[in-house]
């Protein structure tokens, strides 16, 4: 029997599918990345919330016990002090979901990805017309 996976259209349709106190973590977070990348667009990738500004920026994603929040290797070896306390990986931070997400370390991390796509997406352009 074959399984079938779940898809979302949309970022709004992701948040509603849990509980009412983890609805308003997503969608406080999702306030906090849209007020520090308001050019970045939403969508679904790899059936996560993502934000795209000349590649994806962040994705973000609930889970039974934790917040899971994307923002690259890059995005956690520069923060490294500040993110050490909270379980991660590669590119990856956890966020323990009965407690406060730390949205200043989110917005320095976002306001960082910002910059880090638009130097990558400027070098490319410049290599373009050379």
């Amino acid at each position: 029997m074959k399984e079938t996976k779940v898809t979302y259209a949309s970022i709004d349709e992701y948040i509603s599918t849990f509980a009412p106190e983890v609805q308003e973590i997503l969608q406080t977070l999702r306030g906090v990345i849209k007020e520090e990348a308001p050019d970045a667009k939403e969508k679904i990738s790899y059936q996560m919330p993502t934000f795209a500004l000349h590649g994806n920026l962040v994705h973000f994603a609930a889970f039974k016990n934790h917040i899971g929040f994307y923002p690259s290797p890059g995005g956690i070896e520069e923060f490294k002090e500040e993110v050490k306390e909270y379980h991660k990986s590669k590119g990856t931070l956890q966020f323990p979901i009965d407690q406060p997400l730390p949205y200043d370390l989110i917005r320095k991390i976002v306001q960082y990805r910002v910059a880090s796509n638009l130097k990558k997406a400027e070098s490319k352009s410049k290599s373009r017309r050379s």
